[in-house]
């Protein structure tokens, strides 16, 4: 019998998938926790309807992503911190406090997409990277000021 999984189903298919899979199976398991449904004409039409729309909205997505990525590069960030007399830092940068200093400058980012190696500790100019989207990355400067008082 064809069915139409509604959900992923461990061992038979992915979400959307057409799967000819047996009788007892499709009406005992399947219909029953309501992972699937019959494919016939109308579902079938909607399944690929659905893959379409699907489709649509990961070009528009990936679009976004790569004119946020154009906007990043090659921008400076300047944060200012809190230093003691001999110019060492009280904690470090993280990726929230630079995404702070993003959205300043009417650039939102979320604080997980800004890569890290380790926390910045010390005074300068640093190249951090922004993983806007799986296969898209802008590259953009912080420079790390003393906080004068």
């Amino acid at each position: 019998m064809k069915v139409v999984l509604l959900k992923d189903v461990k061992g038979t298919g992915k979400k959307g998938d057409i799967k000819e899979v047996a009788d007892g199976y499709a009406s005992n398991y399947l219909f029953k926790n309501n992972l699937a449904k019959r494919a016939d004409n109308t579902a079938l039409n909607e399944n690929q309807g659905q893959k379409i729309a699907q489709k649509f909205h990961k070009q528009e997505e990936i679009k976004t992503a790569k004119a946020l990525a154009k906007e990043i590069e090659g921008k400076v960030v300047t944060l200012k911190i809190k230093c003691g007399a001999n110019g060492k830092m009280f904690g470090s940068v993280t990726s929230k406090e630079i995404s702070e200093a993003l959205s300043q400058i009417n650039i939102t980012l979320d604080k997980k997409k800004i890569e890290l190696k380790e926390p910045i500790k010390t005074l300068g100019v640093y190249k951090v990277t922004a993983k806007v989207y799986p296969e898209i990355t802008a590259t953009f400067s912080v420079d790390v000021l003393p906080l004068l008082d």
